[in-house]
């Protein structure tokens, strides 16, 4: 990786480390479709970085906040993550390999359509929702951090819609994106597919990544909720179809 191209990745997983901070989720998806749009590096690779950096971020916020777990809701929808993460994780290889188009849409498509349920709060639920829901939401999730480390969407939606408290909503989250990115990236060890030294250097964006999530519980922006979610969805709107678009004409031979 070039200096211009490492300091363009520190500047993208910062930016993702501190939105992470603040929302609860986004972390992937920003950095996923950053790297997609500019090329920093290839997607496997940037899948494979992001699950450390993600890791890193989880673990610096768990210090204080890993109490507040909801264990049997992570245990669930750890049970289902992971096979399904498993199978994203050879369908990106696979896709990697031979359809880099079909690759660049899929992900365009997933961050469209998660900046689009992530705009709107859901509605919140009187009763709490039953195991097999978990299952479910959780093995969309493994999928999707299978493929591009992006686990967070669907589980965002499907706790936030839970009658329970916020920390213990945020927490449990933070402590499934953290197994998931543990398990993953012990998946590209397990398969022989470390990068390069070069690529690897990448991981000098974990200071980054410290220093945003510190700065954002110390020094948060002067604006609600509301108005930090609008923001997340227009720049994710935004990055997902100018990532998708080119690769959809491309593919119908336009």
């Amino acid at each position: 990786m070039s200096w211009t191209a490492l300091t363009g990745f520190l500047l993208l997983t910062g930016m993702a480390a501190y939105v992470q901070t603040l929302t609860g989720f986004a972390f992937g998806l920003i950095t996923m479709g950053g790297v997609g749009l500019t090329g920093l590096l290839s997607l496997p690779d940037a899948a494979m970085l992001v699950s450390i950096l993600t890791l890193v971020n989880a673990t610096q916020m768990l210090l204080r906040g890993w109490r507040d777990v909801d264990w049997q809701k992570f245990g669930l929808v750890l049970v289902a993550s992971w096979p399904f993460l498993f199978i994203g994780f050879h369908l990106l290889e696979w896709l990697a390999a031979s359809r880099a188009d079909l690759l660049r849409l899929a992900l365009g498509f997933v961050i469209v359509v998660s900046s689009l349920q992530l705009a709107r709060r859901p509605d919140p639920l009187k009763q709490p929702s039953g195991a097999p829901s978990f299952l479910l939401f959780g093995s969309i999730a493994g999928l999707m951090g299978g493929m591009f480390s992006t686990a967070g969407p669907p589980l965002v939606y499907h706790f936030y819609r839970q009658p329970l408290p916020l920390v213990v909503v945020r927490e449990t989250l933070v402590t499934i994106f953290a197994l998931n990115a543990l398990f993953r990236t012990g998946l590209v060890i397990a398969t022989d597919q470390i990068p390069a030294a070069s690529t690897l250097s990448g991981l000098f964006a974990v200071p980054a990544v410290i220093a945003a999530t510190h700065l954002a519980r110390r020094y948060p922006p002067p604006l609600s909720q509301a108005v930090m979610r609008r923001i997340v969805f227009l720049l994710l709107f935004l990055s997902g179809v100018s990532l998708g678009a080119p690769a959809a004409v491309h593919l119908l031979g336009f």
